[in-house]
């Protein structure tokens, strides 16, 4: 099955995060952080190594600090650099806590945070190595810290069970939010690739159409200095007509000139009946075209009339549904047995097209994620004479969609085998003219 190709991008870029995002959050971290221990110290009167967290707190500001002086404010960390810096993090908060109660601290479950921005723009295993170091911090506060702040004249003393219950709380919070993070992420850069694929397909096509105009300027450009030179031509026949020195120059000149009137002829002729076609095409032209270029290919591609009333919708021209239909047809066709139907009906209402094959058919789990951009490759249909499904079918489903249309996949009904695409449009979405004829064929009297 042939699909557009990815978009092509450096993907090193991607798991670049930006430094000033990290220290915004830093300058945060040391806000709350220094206001907690403020609190503690000063508004409760708890007894702790107050002057060791101002210490570490320190660190993390003049790390901002340094950061900020050092590189740009655009400047976007490599993986082993956001790594390091999301490393430090856990090894401050950690101190942090080792120093306020360990695990008893109500605020040891901000541990998870640098795993969960690491899930969300960096590579797996830079995510799961923070992760290892979050856990070990998280195991080692289980067992060492000093004891939790609390009033002098008594003691507060937090049953293991519960440490333990926290423990497995923070870890548990870490892995779940890391894991949804980091799935969340992965389908917005795949959906964000496939849409720049779409937009890739659209351009082409669009330039594609622009080359019709382009033709018609050149051969009407061209057409006056052909005159002249065709004139100029003529004129030189008769004058050297009689010296047998000219006459094969004088007729391969004249040869060619009329050759460059039929080239230019053609280019205008041409262009003219795309102009047209640019503007209207009847539903049975469209679907002729898109089954052209597949019929080639050893699979009978029978187009069947639905049930249908009324006039032929007459649509205008557009790319995105000759590519959206034409990669359905491709697919029917790489994946059929021996024949592929497209079955087409239109009412007053609607425009149904229903194209079909006698291959193997859907497999279930590819069933409920078709439309997926660059969809796994175990998720495929039953046979892989053609490859997987992807990236093509999501531009083509795309573009569809677009145009007004809604697309239903599925199965054939038993005994038959095979899958079946039904693409349904509101019939204005499709027709120039509504369900009423068109202007341009009513022939009025006298």
């Amino acid at each position: 099955m042939n699909t557009f190709p990815p978009f092509i991008e450096d993907r090193s870029l991607r798991h670049r995060l930006r430094l000033q995002t990290l220290t915004r959050l830093r300058w945060l971290a040391v806000a709350g952080q220094t206001a907690a221990v403020v609190i503690v110290a000063q508004g409760y009167g708890f007894v702790f190594p107050e002057l060791l967290c101002f210490t570490l707190i320190a660190c993390s500001a003049w790390l901002n600090i340094f950061l900020t002086v050092r590189f740009p404010t655009a400047h976007r960390l490599p993986p082993v650099g956001a790594m390091g810096v999301l490393s430090f993090d856990v090894l401050q908060l950690s101190g942090l806590l080792f120093m306020t109660g360990g695990l008893a601290n109500p605020f040891s479950v901000l541990l998870c945070v640098p795993v969960i921005i690491s899930s969300a723009s960096q590579p797996v295993p830079h995510t799961v190595g923070l992760g290892a170091l979050s856990v070990t911090a998280v195991t080692l506060l289980a067992f060492y810290s000093l004891p939790l702040p609390w009033y002098a004249d008594s003691s507060y003393e937090v049953p293991f069970l519960l440490i333990a219950g926290g423990w497995i709380a923070i870890v548990s919070t870490t892995a779940f939010a890391a894991f949804y993070a980091y799935q969340v992420s992965a389908e917005a850069n795949q959906l964000a690739d496939a849409l720049a694929a779409t937009e890739l397909v659209l351009q082409r096509e669009q330039h594609i159409s622009a080359l019709d105009g382009l033709a018609a300027a050149a051969a009407h450009e061209l057409g006056t200095p052909l005159a002249t030179i065709s004139v100029v031509a003529r004129e030189m026949e008769k004058a050297l007509a009689s010296d047998p020195r000219f006459t094969d120059d004088l007729m391969l000149l004249r040869s060619q000139t009329e050759r460059c009137r039929d080239i230019l002829r053609r280019l205008t002729t041409l262009s003219a009946e795309d102009e047209a076609h640019m503007v209207r095409l009847p539903l049975g032209s469209l679907i002729e075209e898109i089954i052209a270029p597949h019929r080639e290919f050893g699979i009978a591609i029978k187009v069947v009339e639905g049930k249908s009333s009324g006039r032929e919708p007459i649509g205008r021209r557009n790319p995105g549904i000759l590519f959206g239909l034409g990669n359905l047809v491709e697919n029917a066709v790489d994946f059929a047995d021996a024949e592929v139907t497209v079955a087409v009906g239109h009412d007053q209402d609607y425009v149904v097209i229903v194209i079909s094959d006698d291959g193997p058919g859907f497999a279930p789990d590819v069933l409920t994620q078709i439309g997926v951009p660059f969809m796994n490759r175990r998720n495929r249909l039953v046979r892989e004479k053609a490859g997987g499904l992807g990236l093509g079918l999501f531009i083509a489903k795309t573009l569809l969609e677009r145009s007004g249309a809604q697309l239903h996949f599925s199965n054939r009904l038993a005994p038959e085998t095979g899958a079946r695409v039904q693409i349904t449009w509101p019939r204005d979405k499709m027709d120039l003219f509504g369900s009423e004829p068109p202007r341009s064929t009513v022939v009025g009297a006298g």
